[in-house]
């Protein structure tokens, strides 16, 4: 019986490697796997390159993880905002390498690795720094730039609902970058507010598959003063 539900996110992440390459969702704050970013940190590995729209936000999630030294280098196309000062901090002083990538460079590439593309060409870059020995082609007379795919070793993303055999259902701008993600890399855990059963999920809705899904981790919706419930960003 296919069953991906983790009893924890510590299991579900254990036996991440040292230097592993990590795909993170999230676009701003909408959709970061908050949840799955601590249990990486308690999990302890090191040494790592994450891929992300951005580079933390104050103190917390991606954040706190390039803060506690976890990370070696990464890739995004948004490094700075306002409260990027954990990223500027070791940036600045040599902690921390940086690869910028266009936002739709970076969708592509990770969606290229999904879809077992070797490169492709895109007139995104050309003519800047980030074309940089680069290879350059001019196809009917406009000229593109060579970009390779971008593999993960691990991807954490966020859900709204999934099953037992990993098909999910995102929340709006939620879902961002978790589906190119999750094709992009050799093992993806998603967490989800709700366990469907079989059949619950309207196909037609599911926008993740599971074939793309290692483990799916159920979290807890959190209170808010106003005695609602938080709702996944």
């Amino acid at each position: 019986m296919i069953n991906k539900i983790a009893a924890s996110i510590a299991d579900a992440l254990a036996g991440t490697r040292d230097g592993a390459t990590v795909l993170i969702g999230g676009f701003g704050t909408s959709g970061i796997p908050n949840e799955l970013i601590a249990g990486l940190l308690e999990q302890g590995a090191r040494d790592l390159t994450v891929v992300n729209n951005n580079a933390g936000n104050g103190d917390t999630g991606l954040a706190a993880l390039l803060k506690a030294g976890r990370v070696r280098k990464i890739i995004c196309s948004f490094p700075r905002q306002v409260d990027s000062h954990v990223f500027d901090a070791l940036y600045r002083s040599g902690k921390l390498e940086l690869e910028l990538v266009p936002q739709g460079n970076l969708a592509e590439r990770m969606r290229a690795a999904g879809a077992g593309i070797g490169a492709f060409f895109c007139p995104t870059s050309y003519g800047t720094p980030l074309a940089e020995g680069k290879e350059i082609r001019v196809i009917d007379g406009k000229p593109y730039v060579l970009e390779y795919p971008i593999r993960g070793d691990l991807a954490l993303i966020k859900a709204e609902r999934g099953d037992r055999w990993g098909n999910l259902i995102f929340r709006k701008a939620a879902r961002n970058f978790g589906p190119v993600m999750a094709m992009a890399a050799q093992r993806t855990v998603a967490t989800v507010y709700d366990i469907a059963e079989l059949g619950e999920l309207d196909p037609e809705a599911v926008v993740t598959p599971g074939i793309f899904v290692s483990q799916v981790v159920m979290i807890p919706r959190v209170a808010t003063q106003a005695g609602g419930f938080k709702k996944a960003a």
